[in-house]
């Protein structure tokens, strides 16, 4: 079983820059999928990035301001996120897969539990 714990989340201004982490509790990043969605109030799960050994993806709305990697040595993936806008603003979750498609289209196989990002105007 994979525990994914995120942390980085808080409350800033639009134009402000974030960076969200993703602890797994085991040796996960290396070989697993990993991605990030978020979720605003009222609406349905996004997706906003994922990487695994095949390549990155970005969601057409974050690329060229957030941006996905990850630590291996550390177990944590992260998600810098920059020039922030208020529709940024939701609760984002750290998903894992064993296939970066399967996390794009949602279909993770472990999810933490999301750490509320606040975008002001």
């Amino acid at each position: 079983q994979v525990q994914l714990v995120e942390s980085g989340g808080g409350l800033v201004q639009a134009g402000d820059s974030l960076r969200l982490s993703c602890l797994a509790s085991i040796r996960a990043t290396s070989n697993s999928a990993m991605g990030w969605f978020r979720q605003a109030p009222g609406k349905e799960r996004e997706f906003v990035a994922a990487l695994s050994w095949r390549g990155i993806i970005y969601a057409d709305s974050v690329k060229g301001r957030f941006t996905i990697s990850r630590d291996n040595a550390k177990n944590t993936v992260y998600l810098q996120m920059n020039s922030l806008k208020p529709e940024d603003t939701g609760v984002y979750y750290c998903a894992a897969a064993g296939d970066i498609n399967a996390v794009v289209r949602g279909f993770s196989d472990y999810w933490g539990q999301g750490t509320q990002v606040t975008v002001s105007s």
